[in-house]
């Protein structure tokens, strides 16, 4: 018993760690000269995916992570690689160095990313849907990669426009109606999301016994995770952060003020909406499973 409250106890010291130092990497994100970019970049990366595979591994156990990580890094992989080659399914364009070391053409960190936020959104499309205590059977094996596909999408339309017209992290080559990213992108996040989601989904209809009961304070934290991410987005606006106007591909300009605005708008009307359902939705004592 003892062993296992210490285990637990670091466990909590290792979450609430992540989330500090996700929280420290939004925060750095105003100061790219003092602050290496590949480190802000990393500190908005590393930590969401360490504390998914820790909380995951707490819920789904490790076996039920690996599995997670090997669809969410596996398709979502597959996907970039292809639209690196083809543009199918989310446009044409490729990465700049910003995002640091590549595996055949995608930055090793932007296919982590798929984990930690990927994860935390299944998390909040769970806590929304009230599935804490049903088993994922029938409908709900699709209804909940529908809504944690749109939820993870929301994180995209908030930030891709920042990362590429602002940052060059990577460039649409025909450039877009949203700020200089392509509709097609959207689309493409959505589908691969919802691929992923759904073989998990699927998984654990076969496994119905993997996930454990957990305090209200421990779905929580992935809520808080998803938050701050949102929130995070209301710092892009420090003065002398970005230049007054910034070109796509094609030449198009676009107004600096104009791309910060949509990405709060979308981070206060969809994103936050989202975090604040879920923590609503998470209150109470979890029950056994029932049909």
């Amino acid at each position: 018993m003892a062993g296992n409250e210490a285990v637990a106890r670091w466990q909590a010291v290792l979450l609430w760690t992540m989330v500090a130092l996700y929280m420290g990497g939004r925060v750095c994100q105003q100061y790219p000269g003092p602050v290496p970019v590949l480190v802000i970049v990393a500190l908005q990366v590393v930590p969401p995916a360490v504390f998914a595979w820790v909380h995951g591994g707490i819920v789904y156990g490790v076996r039920g992570m690996v599995v997670f990580t090997a669809f969410c890094m596996g398709v979502g992989g597959l996907s970039e690689s292809l639209s690196l080659r083809t543009g199918f399914p989310f446009g044409h364009y490729f990465f700049t160095s910003l995002m640091g070391p590549k595996f055949l053409r995608v930055p090793v960190l932007l296919v982590l990313a798929y984990v930690g936020i990927g994860y935390c959104s299944w998390v909040v499309a769970f806590l929304i849907l009230g599935y804490r205590d049903k088993p994922l059977v029938g409908w709900r094996v699709v209804a909940l990669p529908l809504l944690a596909s749109a939820v993870m999408v929301a994180w995209d339309v908030s930030m891709d426009s920042i990362w590429a017209t602002l940052d060059r992290a990577w460039i649409w080559r025909d450039g877009g109606i949203y700020f200089g990213v392509p509709v097609s992108n959207f689309i493409g996040w959505y589908l691969t999301a919802f691929l992923f989601y759904l073989g998990f989904a699927v998984y654990l209809r076969a496994n119905s016994d993997l996930m454990k009961p957990v305090s209200l304070r421990f779905w929580r934290l992935a809520i808080l995770i998803y938050g701050i991410c949102a929130l995070g987005n209301l710092l892009v606006f420090r003065k002398g952060l970005f230049p007054a106007s910034a070109a796509d591909a094609t030449g198009r300009v676009w107004a600096t003020t104009d791309i910060l605005i949509a990405s709060v708008l979308v981070s206060l009307l969809a994103m936050t909406p989202f975090a604040v359902v879920a923590w609503m939705r998470s209150g109470g004592v979890q029950e056994p499973l029932q049909k």
